[in-house]
C-alpha cells in the first residue's frame, strides 16, 4: 500500500484528462479511485485480468469486447489516462459542437 501515494493524480494530468475527455473533475477523481482500488499490482496500470475480475464485466456477454476495448493490438496492460480515453468512447456527447471537438481531436 505504501506505493499508492507515489501514483497520486497530478492537478495538471487531471486538467488534460479533463479536456481529452470530456469527464468532469469530480468524475476523473471517482474513476481514478476505481481504477486504483483494481491496480492489484499497485504498479499504477490494469491487466485484463484485473478487468476480469469485476463482476459486472464478468457477467456481461459482451464483457470480452467491453474489455478488450481497453487495450490496442498487443498491449496487456493499460495505464489510467488510456483506461480514461477509452471509458471517454463510453460517455455520451452533450451536444454537436462538443462531438466536433471530440472528433477533431482524434481524427486531425
Amino acid at each position: 500500500m505504501g506505493s499508492r501515494a507515489s501514483t497520486l493524480l497530478r492537478d495538471e494530468e487531471l486538467e488534460e484528462i479533463k479536456k481529452e475527455t470530456g469527464f468532469s473533475h469530480s468524475q476523473i477523481t471517482r474513476l481514478y479511485s476505481r481504477f486504483t482500488s483494481l491496480d492489484k499490482g499497485e504498479n499504477g496500470t490494469l491487466s485484463r485480468e484485473d478487468f476480469q475480475r469485476i463482476p459486472e464485466l464478468a457477467i456481461n456477454p459482451l464483457g470480452d469486447r467491453i474489455i478488450n476495448a481497453f487495450f490496442p493490438e498487443g498491449e496487456d496492460q493499460v495505464n489510467f489516462r488510456g483506461f480514461m480515453r477509452t471509458l471517454a468512447h463510453f460517455r455520451p456527447i452533450e451536444d454537436n459542437e462538443k462531438s466536433k471537438d471530440v472528433l477533431e481531436r482524434w481524427w486531425p
